[in-house]
């Protein structure tokens, strides 16, 4: 891109009604103007919320719909799109609920690999809103990612400042900062232990781009998902001094849950996807233990019903001719989905604009050499 498209404003033969930022080093209230986010990128409702809490700080992640089912937030309003009641084709393909629901019978992990864009997240957020399983827990990876990390935190370090605090103030009582009794105030489960706590219905845990590990990480995940339990030391080593032998702990969603002698043991097996750009291979005892589906590449109907399930009926009906040029370019370049989305609803906020050379600019080839 040339110095005159980025900096050169009008002289480049672009439109200076939708510019906010402009270049020209002088202060201005043009920031005012800026419209209202994408959807996917609307995050007003949770800092509404309170991130999970209502104004008056009392959860709201275990609300219901009117048939009792667990009712999903704001992630999945953001993951699945805003009117995704207009897409109603939106939905996998025959062979795919065939694997999906398969992983689901035989409680097994299910495996979803494909490139960028393609749905390998949304699958999770869409399982979730449909059969009302709550929020889904999201595990993201990255290199230095651990086991632990995903099941547990201890806070020791809080907890010996709370320990000599309370050493230096008189008559501390039992249950106090510090105290064996307050314990599980230092203990955070991740969202893979809080996937296992016991429940009644299976939460949903997803375990996002697994292929960006360490190379240990696959192989520490065996026992776990095989037995659906894991131990916290910290907690084993003094049930016999808690309370009935159990500690309240916080959990990844933020509730207050209760662990008996030290030990997390599902009741329901979670239902587990694990994600993959198949930037690596995985080793065959995790292969062994999951359900692979592959994502290929989405076809022009798919790619229509997820705009209109993201941006609406109106602009999926004016994108065809960007859905098409998406579809020709994707024979041959490594392009995601959500950058179609992207160039859509910028070319349908700022009209008359050149919608090619804009869409352009948003959607450019992610396998292109450095």
């Amino acid at each position: 891109m040339s110095e005159t498209s980025v900096a050169g404003g009008n002289d480049a033969g672009v439109s200076g009604e939708w510019l906010i930022y402009r270049g020209a080093g002088e202060r201005h209230d043009g920031i005012g103007r800026l419209p209202a986010p994408p959807p996917w990128r609307d995050f007003r409702r949770r800092a509404q919320d309170g991130a999970g809490t209502d104004g008056r700080g009392l959860d709201t992640r275990a609300s219901q719909h009117a048939d009792g089912r667990a009712a999903t937030g704001e992630a999945e309003s953001r993951r699945l799109g805003a009117y995704r009641d207009q897409a109603a084709s939106l939905r996998p393909g025959a062979e795919e609920l065939e694997v999906i629901n398969a992983a689901l019978y035989l409680r097994r992990p299910l495996l979803v690999t494909g490139g960028p864009g393609v749905g390998k997240s949304s699958l999770a957020h869409s399982v979730a809103d449909e059969l009302g399983l709550g929020e889904v827990l999201r595990w993201p990876i990255v290199s230095r990612t651990t086991l632990q990390d995903g099941l547990y935190h201890y806070d020791a370090i809080a907890r010996l400042q709370d320990v000599q605090i309370a050493a230096h103030a008189a008559g501390a009582a039992a249950g106090s900062p510090g105290s064996v009794e307050s314990i599980g105030d230092y203990i955070r489960l991740g969202p893979l232990g809080t996937a296992l706590l016991p429940s009644t219905t299976p939460r949903v845990l997803l375990v996002d781009e697994l292929d960006k590990s360490d190379i240990d990480l696959p192989n520490d995940l065996l026992n776990i998902l095989e037995e659906g339990e894991f131990s916290i030391p910290e907690l084993e080593r003094i049930a016999d001094r808690l309370p009935d032998r159990t500690a309240r702990v916080l959990t990844s969603d933020g509730r207050k849950v209760e662990v008996r002698d030290g030990k997390v043991r599902c009741g329901a097996f979670p239902f587990v996807v694990l994600t993959s750009n198949e930037e690596r291979d995985f080793p065959a005892p995790l292969m062994r233990r999951c359900i692979h589906l592959e994502l290929g590449r989405p076809d022009h109907e798919r790619l229509a019903n997820f705009v209109r399930a993201h941006l609406g009926r109106d602009q999926e009906r004016t994108a065809d001719d960007l859905i098409t040029r998406f579809l020709e370019r994707s024979r041959t370049e490594l392009l995601a989905a959500d950058q179609l989305l992207n160039a859509i609803h910028l070319t349908g906020s700022a009209p008359g604009l050149d919608r090619e050379r804009l869409a352009d600019l948003l959607i450019q080839r992610l396998d292109r050499p450095r």
